[in-house]
Formats: C-alpha cells, sequence, structure tokens
C-alpha cells in the first residue's frame, strides 16, 4: 500500500504522437496517493492526451509512466485497468442498449466477489440515487447527466486505486456540475481514491482539487497547489471568468507560456 502522499503516479518526460504530430512535449506530473490532482488547459492543449497515454489508449514515444512503482507505459488498456486505473473518458461512453445496472456490472467484468459487487452496486446508487430508479432502463435513454454518473459509477466497479476523470462537466446543467463534483469530493473521502481530473471549468476544478498543472500546447507551463493557482491573477485573467472573451489576456498568457 502506497502511503499517503507519496506519488501513486508519476508521470516523466512524456512525449506522445499521434502519427507524425507531436502531441505531448516532455510532460512530468504526479498524483500523491489518495489526492486530487487537476489538469487544466484550452482545447488541444493535450489534456486528454495525457489520459489516454496513461490508460494505455496511446503508447508513448518516449518518457515513463510509472504506477505504484510500476512502469505501465507498453501496457494494453485492459492491463492498466487490471493494474488499478479506471478512465472515464470524455463524451459519456455507456453501453447504450445495456440497462444501468448491466453498465455497472460490465465496470466489474474483472472481478469474482458477487457479495461485494452486489454492494458496491448500492454504494453507487448511494451516490447518485437517480441511477437505481434507472437500473432497468437502457444507458442510451439516459439524460447527459444521468449517462455521466453512470460512467463514474461504472469506473468505480472495478475498484480502482487511480481514477482519471476526463471532463466530467461536460455538457451539464450548473446544478448538476455541483451535484457531480460533490460527489468527485465524496469519493475521494470516502474511499481515500487518487484521482486525475481534467477539466475546461478551471475554478470549479481547482476548487476540488489539491494541486493542478496547467497545458500549453502540450507542455506543462504553471503547476502549483490548488489555492496558489486561484490566486494567480493570469489564471484569474485568462481562466476564470474571461476565458476566451479577452484577446490581450490571451496573448499575454502565451507570452507567460512561452517563458517557460
Amino acid at each position: 500500500m502506497t502511503a499517503d502522499g507519496v506519488p501513486i503516479l508519476r508521470v516523466h518526460n512524456l512525449e506522445t504522437y499521434y502519427g507524425p504530430i507531436q502531441a505531448l512535449h516532455g510532460i512530468s506530473l504526479e498524483v500523491p496517493c489518495g489526492r486530487i490532482v487537476t489538469v487544466l488547459g484550452a482545447n488541444g492543449a493535450g489534456k486528454t492526451t495525457v489520459l489516454r497515454t496513461i490508460s494505455g489508449v496511446i503508447t508513448p514515444e518516449r518518457g515513463q509512466v510509472q504506477f505504484a512503482g510500476r512502469n505501465i507505459g507498453k501496457l494494453s488498456p485492459d492491463q492498466v485497468m487490471r493494474a488499478g486505473i479506471c478512465h472515464v473518458p470524455e463524451g459519456r461512453e455507456v453501453f447504450p442498449f445495456l440497462t444501468v445496472d448491466e453498465n455497472l456490472r460490465m465496470g466489474a467484468y474483472t472481478r469474482t466477489d458477487k457479495d461485494a459487487i452486489e454492494r458496491d452496486i448500492q454504494t453507487c446508487f448511494d451516490y447518485f440515487p437517480i441511477l437505481k430508479t434507472r437500473a432497468t432502463q437502457r444507458a442510451g435513454l439516459l439524460s447527459g447527466g444521468e449517462q455521466q454518473m453512470l460512467v463514474i459509477s461504472r469506473a468505480l466497479m472495478g475498484r480502482p486505486k487511480l481514477l482519471l476523470l476526463d471532463e466530467p462537466s461536460l455538457g451539464l446543467s450548473p446544478l448538476l456540475i455541483l451535484q457531480i463534483f460533490e460527489i468527485i469530493r465524496r469519493i475521494n473521502r470516502d474511499h481515500g481514491m487518487s484521482i486525475l481530473l481534467v477539466e475546461q471549468n478551471a475554478n470549479i476544478a481547482l476548487q476540488t482539487a489539491d494541486f493542478g498543472y496547467v497545458l500549453e500546447v502540450g507542455r506543462v507551463v504553471i503547476s502549483g497547489d490548488s489555492a496558489e493557482l486561484l490566486q494567480r491573477e493570469d489564471i484569474k485573467e485568462f481562466y476564470l471568468g474571461q476565458r476566451g472573451t479577452s484577446a490581450r489576456a490571451a496573448q499575454r498568457w502565451k507570452r507567460k507560456a512561452s517563458w517557460h
């Protein structure tokens, strides 16, 4: 068991390509055991690529991905999942023709502890009571928010040591976003689960996470404690309320990024 505060995930000097195009340029980051870490950045910054590389969907060209002291950079997604990492991708990828209950059981496909599986399903229903009322309904008929609840719950059924969350707020109403992120905090508190969170909503991400990294065109340009990042003028100007509305702010941000 990895001690609290010791990195359960270490990504070092990661370089990832899509064909001839380099997406990540020497990314390094850490996730301490039992903590929430967020990765911020504009569209195209490389956030999703970081998660896809960690989970084995993409094989890195260079660098290391170490999980609980083991190099997992060359493992398949199935092997990464069995090692203890569950990835909730962007876009709410449910099995649309399976019921909510069947989707949850798909998340436990590697497990044989039937009694514990039933208890974990009830735990998911405790987190998201609406799923219990939809248990026999096809997942494709759920609302967007309900599907997001389902994919998070399905990942929890794998009992991961590290949960990768890609844009959990995407397309949701402000009220649902608050509910989803409160559950993310509860999951972290209740289970001591380490979480790596990619999110465009920088305000709620930094309020949720302990530590943050900011990416710009495949590079880490800023990192620090979330409370400190929330107070930085460049973060507040470019991400917390004026992102995409001020050309001058964007230019200043890019000049800062080029200095790192």
